[in-house]
């Protein structure tokens, strides 16, 4: 005998996708007073992938406003990151701080 195959949808039967996307985070790195300006463009180069001049923009920001943004990011990616920075800051002896916060 022929195995029949069920060709109704779950939107058929009333179930709904349970698929979202993911939540996204802003990545801030903080203003400080002894964490050289030139030492912050080079981690905004090397951890987030900008071009001098939007590296120099940020950090200006950071230097000016308290904190600029890294960008936006997944929640993992984000800690990721944030690990990525303060490691490599410390490892230079500088007190760099980066943090992040939900946007939706």
């Amino acid at each position: 005998m022929k195995n029949e195959v069920n060709k109704e949808s779950a939107t058929d039967l009333g179930i709904r996708s349970q698929t979202r996307e993911p939540s996204l985070y802003q990545v801030h790195i903080h203003n400080d007073d002894f964490t050289p300006m030139e030492f912050v463009i080079a981690v905004l180069e090397k951890f987030f992938f900008m071009d001098r001049r939007s590296a120099h923009e940020v950090m200006t920001t950071a230097h000016q406003q308290g904190k600029g943004n890294c960008g936006l990011f997944t929640k993992e990616y984000a800690e990721s990151k944030i690990v990525q920075v303060i490691d490599y800051a410390r490892l230079h002896e500088h007190p760099l701080i980066c943090s992040m916060e939900a946007v939706w």
